[in-house]
């Protein structure tokens, strides 16, 4: 009864997700890249699983380069692993899992496989499109699996995201990592913060002039005295400049641990990110052209009134922006068909906090929390995992999917709990803090 009512409910709000486009010609071979493309997937050798190797295939199909990995005893369920954003160039790559994943499955008797994607850019489309591809094909390749499993970082986190409401009930677990689960609200929220600085500054520079790296951005942040802060020293020198950063962690997530340093650790690369780095004109080459910030309310609106003085950007593509089908930057709705477990860093602003806590209402609005549990890390880098927290909420997807024992999640919708200094402890690695890995020591030390 369950699935019947989660189907009528996914194929009622966007139609069946409609059919999507061809990926390429017609007359175009299938084991061959898109024109203009080539593929770099070198040979991949094996690893030795118990007393025996694995046995690796690699190819081409679909346009897109692929690696699948099978362990000498297969337990007979899948994992398809959806990487993240490769920029513009014209190279397909492909890599097996990160984070010790590719040990971890193969010694546990899963078999993963990894496409390339048929295109690069910021292009989910093509990462929904050519993961499921692959797993059709690894019936042919390897047989039937038992369950499918899916997961992925970063805008592959935006493909599991995407890809478990594309083909209702074809995945059987979903893990995104550090993933765009708030889908265009990214692009919303990268436009926010440049536009904010502008509005405090008294810089309006938008649309962005061929200098607004070199010139007007140090001007901007010497008016805001954030010019010279760091993780480890993060107080903007006048109010102007705490105000922007109120503003941004507001707009990445609200008020939680770690969050002065986190602004200082990514206030340089959220300028940089505004600033067009392709000529192209598809959405995956040039996303902003997606984003907006019309309806906007900033907050805290003091001591500078920015709702009432910050530029307002109309989406410049709405017609692309509104459309339910699969996209190269599409909606995700709210409508997951298998269990979701995420892992997101609390102060990641390359793809901010704030992508769970917009999935987290969109799975709200449609009643099915019971699907989806979210977990916070206490790290400032995008993408920023160990080993054992990753495979830790591996095996409690594992366990979720075929025990149906729901793991425990962090309440990132409740603003207390996320405001509170220890929020993302529960389920942060203690022994990547104390070897001070990456940027765990800008927290303070968990109880």
């Amino acid at each position: 009864m369950r699935r019947f009512l989660v189907t009528a409910v996914v194929l009622a709000t966007v139609g069946a997700l409609a059919p999507v486009p061809a990926t390429a010609s017609d007359h175009l071979p299938t084991d061959q890249p898109l024109p203009n493309y080539t593929i770099s997937n070198p040979p991949l050798a094996p690893i030795p699983v118990g007393d025996a190797q694995s046995r690796v295939l690699q190819g081409v199909h679909g346009h897109a380069g692929y690696i699948v990995e099978v362990p000498p005893s297969w337990n007979g369920d899948l994992v398809m692993w959806a990487h993240g954003y490769r920029g513009n160039g014209l190279v397909l790559t492909v890599d097996p899992p990160a984070f010790g994943m590719r040990d971890k499955l193969l010694n546990q008797g899963y078999a993963w496989a990894a496409s390339s994607y048929y295109d690069n850019g910021f292009d989910t489309r093509a990462g929904v499109l050519s993961t499921k591809d692959l797993a059709d094909t690894f019936r042919h390749l390897v047989g039937k699996p038992h369950r499918v499993y899916i997961a992925g970082v970063s805008m592959g986190g935006y493909v599991v995201g995407r890809s478990v409401e594309q083909y209702p009930f074809y995945y059987d677990g979903a893990l995104p990592m550090c993933g765009v689960l708030g889908d265009q609200t990214l692009l919303d929220f990268f436009l926010d913060y440049n536009l904010v600085a502008q509005a405090l500054s008294g810089k309006r520079a938008y649309p962005l002039p061929a200098d607004y790296l070199s010139t007007l951005v140090p001007q901007i942040q010497a008016i805001l005295g954030i010019g010279t802060i760091t993780p480890v020293a993060p107080e903007p020198a006048n109010d102007l400049g705490r105000q922007l950063r109120a503003i941004t962690v507001e707009r990445s997530g609200g008020p939680r641990p770690g969050s002065a340093a986190a602004f200082a650790f990514w206030k340089n690369f959220l300028f940089s990110i505004a600033v067009p780095t392709s000529t192209g004109t598809t959405p995956a080459e040039t996303p902003g052209q997606l984003s907006t910030n019309v309806a906007t309310v900033y907050s805290p609106n003091s001591p500078v009134d920015v709702n009432a003085i910050v530029q307002r950007v109309p989406v410049a593509n709405p017609a692309e922006r509104n459309k339910i089908t699969l996209t190269q930057v599409p909606k995700i709705f709210g409508l997951p068909t298998a269990p979701v477990l995420s892992l997101h860093g609390l102060g990641d602003m390359f793809v901010p906090f704030s992508m769970e806590e917009a999935y987290a209402k969109d799975v709200a609005r449609f009643h099915l929390g019971f699907e989806v549990v979210q977990r916070a890390i206490r790290t400032a880098n995008h993408c920023e995992f160990s080993n054992a927290e990753v495979g830790a909420a591996w095996d409690d997807l594992v366990r979720w999917v075929t025990q149906r024992v729901r793991p425990a999640g962090d309440a990132v919708l409740d603003r207390t709990a996320v405001a509170d200094p220890d929020f993302g402890c529960r389920f942060s690695d203690p022994a990547a803090f104390t070897a001070g890995t990456g940027t765990r020591r800008l927290y303070p030390a968990c109880p």
